[in-house]
């Protein structure tokens, strides 16, 4: 009997819950504040992994722009806002992140981590959208957005009581990952974007090893340390992503 991809999708998600649940609550780790490359360069503190989120400043403002242009092409609510709210979300986190690595500690990271939370879900929503149904893309899109930021509010709330718990926002970061390719895979839909949704996670991927890589890097280059690279790589995540977008945007055109 074949499964029915629904299905699967309903057993990823009870597998990837069922996980977080039996490893018991995610504190954040205080050394993950300590980045290797720590110089202070023109008065600023930490300034290559400061400076190192200017490409994703000018590629938030350019799918401003772009995805701005044919917003009265959309024919629904979810299909405006949901290339509105991923390129804000770029552009956002640029700012929040710079002003993370600038002064690195639990209360900066929220201004980090919650803008990219405007990152993961409206991708997670569009997939659902336009490979699933749009009715349950734009469910998706209202619930998960909020879910996103409520995942930092938590995690926030966890800390300052003594118990901090990252699930929340590690099922927001990483569930998206693991059901997009389930998604497309299992689609018989042909698009002209699927190659890019590859590009985008497979960039991701590696910028996260850099990241976590971050000493390392820096003592075998002495220039760059492994977390600035992870921001210029995770800048060329986010180019293909604006080209994903942009793909997917174009089917609205008249």
């Amino acid at each position: 009997m074949k499964l029915q991809p629904n299905f699967i999708y309903g057993v990823i998600a009870v597998l990837f819950l069922a996980v977080l649940g039996y490893k018991g609550p995610i504190p954040q780790d205080p050394t993950y504040h300590n980045f290797a490359d720590q110089r202070t360069i023109f008065g600023i503190f930490n300034f290559w992994d400061v400076m190192s989120n200017l490409p994703m400043f000018f590629i938030g403002s350019w799918a401003l722009v772009r995805f701005s242009k044919n917003l009265p092409n959309r024919p629904d609510f979810a299909s405006k806002w949901i290339p509105m709210v991923l390129a804000f979300g770029v552009f956002i986190t640029s700012f929040g992140s710079a002003y993370y690595h600038y002064a690195p500690d639990n209360q900066t990271l929220v201004w980090d981590r919650a803008p990219m939370t405007l990152m993961f879900m409206p991708v997670f929503s569009l997939l659902i959208y336009d490979f699933i149904n749009p009715r349950v893309g734009l469910w998706a899109f209202l619930i998960s957005v909020p879910l996103g930021l409520l995942s930092i509010a938590y995690w926030q709330h966890t800390e300052a009581i003594g118990q901090g718990d990252l699930r929340l926002y590690a099922f927001v970061q990483f569930f998206p990952m693991l059901i997009g390719p389930a998604i497309l895979l299992m689609s018989s839909k042909k698009t002209s974007y699927s190659r890019y949704f590859w590009l985008v996670l497979g960039w991701y991927i590696i910028a996260k090893l850099f990241e976590g890589f971050d000493h390392e890097t820096y003592l075998l280059l002495g220039f760059w340390s492994g977390h600035t690279i992870k921001h210029l790589v995770g800048a060329i995540s986010l180019y293909y992503l604006v080209k994903l977008v942009s793909a997917w945007d174009a089917t609205f055109q008249p």
